[in-house]
């Protein structure tokens, strides 16, 4: 996906060539085993869709981006990369965006202390920007711990409800898209409307973005996803595909006794199967295009036609594609 083809905003792309070098120098610190550590994903690239958000609201994609504006995606992209960092630990995984993972080649202790680092740096950027991004960027590290940690209480229970899927991933996902849209809008000076207007964009284009993401656990493949197929199912992650197949009268009962305990191989294809099979995600893909259309009308509030139609076109794109049966 590239996000800004999608978006249609060429300037954008200047303004990320600008944005890489301060990713850099933001968490270069002149030791170099911790700047190994700390770049290692910084340079294995990226969508840096956070910063997108951040500087498409902040100047329409239009006009040219402060050194405030740059600051502000820094900050996001820091908290999005401390996340993996950490979710690896937790996932024990191997790899991400097609290296080595951080705790697979520096160990666990390295990769959380790293992640705490970066998180640091961020909290550290945010204060020199005001007291009111600094006071949301820590509002929103305890919104995305809420939501992990929601989801790791979760784990393996065949009785999760929607409710509860929903409020996990406002946590995890949706919170730090809202943030970096409104954070965007506070340093490009937006009046108080579109600042709202914005961070509901990015809280509805979040939500589709996860959900987007288990659609994908169940029917993409290891190529497509960078990661197994069936992880969430494999590790008791039951996303709302799942949980909807677990409602279906015919899917259900043949679902259920496979769920409530890691699965092998065998048992997270075939259960990977039934949920594709149910109808769950033709339900899931309904229910993302609702959140794309919520995200699409919050965007018309915001101070440019073209930036309203580049991020509803963002926001269908996430849901377009996607299979409905």
């Amino acid at each position: 996906m590239n996000v800004v083809e999608l978006l249609g905003l060429p300037a954008l792309e200047e303004q990320l060539k600008r944005l890489e070098p301060l990713l850099v120098e933001s968490v270069v610190t002149g030791d170099g085993f911790l700047d190994e550590v700390t770049t290692h994903l910084l340079a294995a690239g990226g969508k840096r869709l956070r910063p997108v958000l951040a500087l498409a609201t902040a100047t329409s994609g239009i006009q040219p981006a402060s050194r405030e504006d740059l600051l502000g995606a820094v900050a996001v992209e820091l908290v999005h990369l401390a996340s993996l960092y950490h979710d690896d630990v937790m996932d024990e995984a191997t790899m991400r965006r097609n290296v080595e993972s951080v705790n697979a080649r520096f160990g666990n202790l390295v990769a959380i202390v790293a992640g705490d680092f970066l998180l640091a740096r961020s909290a550290e950027i945010a204060a020199g920007l005001g007291t009111e991004i600094a006071g949301l960027l820590a509002t929103t590290l305890g919104e995305l711990c809420q939501g992990q940690v929601a989801e790791v209480h979760a784990a393996f229970k065949v009785g999760r409800t929607e409710d509860d899927y929903s409020n996990a991933i406002a946590g995890k996902t949706a919170s730090l898209m809202a943030t970096s849209c409104r954070i965007g809008a506070l340093t490009g000076g937006l009046p108080r409307l579109q600042i709202d207007a914005f961070t509901t964009f990015g809280r509805y284009f979040g939500m589709i973005f996860q959900v987007r993401d288990d659609i994908l656990d169940v029917v993409g493949t290891e190529a497509e996803l960078g990661k197994p197929a069936g992880q969430d199912l494999a590790e008791g992650i039951y996303t709302l595909p799942v949980l909807l197949a677990l409602a279906d009268p015919v899917a259900g009962p043949e679902l259920r006794p496979l769920l409530g305990q890691p699965l092998g191989q065998p048992e997270r294809d075939k259960a990977r199967s039934i949920v594709a099979e149910s109808g769950a995600i033709e339900g899931s893909v309904v229910v993302a295009r609702r959140y794309a259309e919520l995200a699409a009308a919050a965007a018309t509030s915001g101070p440019s036609a073209e930036l309203a139609t580049g991020f509803a076109k963002l926001a269908h794109s996430l849901v377009d594609g996607l299979p409905t049966a």
